[in-house]
């Protein structure tokens, strides 16, 4: 291997509330590791064009006997990993206005910090029990994930700052994770974690998942309760987890090769066709 191949390349993860960011998991994986790593500010962006502040409003807040308004920012966060491994994190609501110029401030400020990859995190509301993992996509420059190549509609912020980082040649990355939608907008730490392990595989590190499997467990649990106490709803995640046991095992037989995995997985999808209609 060459040696420039194995130096870590310099990485700025980006997440944003809002649309991409169902139950706050994406966002809420940024803030673990603010958390959980030594992190500082480095950089911020005036936001007033960028906001409709009757969407997303400013927030009152006392602190020390004194109120003060904390309006909606841009941050960027420098979280070092490791003595050897640093990253950069942009965190933010998802803007209202101006989206090119919106991406094109981030990537100045991402060449700024010598940023090699850009890497955007969302999380989505989808048809998925929470009885199984919860289905993560990962596309990578070049690679993009099954649902990724098939998805034709509206897209986010996420979607548009890698496509420009895409044109400014960086590579980039982004991580998706599904949240089962009959269980509300509390917040999922089962999403943010299993978001994590797929941003420890991608980087090559064991990041910490400290405090992350203890409220993972507490939120399956509640949601465990939500359903025993529903018997149509108890129906609808039976049927949800028939679909996603059908789906793992055509994909696992087709990772085979096997000469009935084509007719297995053609039959899986016709019948999650029909389920669907």
């Amino acid at each position: 291997m060459r040696e420039e191949d194995e130096t870590p390349k310099t990485v700025m993860l980006a997440a944003f509330g809002g649309w991409n960011d169902a139950c706050q998991a994406s966002t809420n994986l940024v803030r673990h590791l603010l958390t959980h790593y030594e992190s500082h500010e480095v950089r911020s962006m005036d936001c007033d064009d960028f906001y409709d502040y009757q969407t997303t409003r400013p927030m009152l807040c006392h602190v020390t006997g004194s109120s003060r308004i904390i309006w909606p920012q841009t941050a960027f966060y420098e979280i070092h990993i490791s003595p050897e491994r640093h990253i950069f994190a942009q965190l933010a609501p998802e803007p209202n206005y101006h989206w090119k110029e919106y991406c094109q401030r981030s990537l100045a400020m991402a060449a700024e910090f010598e940023v090699d990859q850009i890497i955007t995190l969302g999380s989505m509301f989808d048809d998925c029990p929470h009885t199984r993992a919860l289905p993560v996509s990962l596309s990578e420059h070049g690679n993009e994930s099954p649902a990724d190549r098939e998805y034709n509609g509206p897209v986010g912020l996420p979607s548009v700052l890698n496509a420009m980082a895409d044109e400014d040649g960086l590579d980039t990355a982004s991580i998706w994770v599904s949240i089962p939608q009959y269980l509300g907008s509390d917040e999922c730490a089962q999403a943010s974690l299993q978001m994590l392990g797929s941003l420890s595989s991608l980087l090559g590190v064991n990041l910490d998942t400290a405090d992350l499997p203890g409220k993972a467990a507490r939120w399956k649990a509640q949601a465990d309760v939500l359903t025993r106490c529903n018997d149509e709803l108890q129906e609808y995640v039976r049927h949800l987890e028939h679909e996603y046991d059908m789906q793992e095992e055509a994909n696992r037989l087709a990772d085979f090769g096997a000469p009935q995995a084509q007719q297995l997985v053609k039959e899986a999808e016709e019948f999650l066709s029909r389920m669907g209609e």
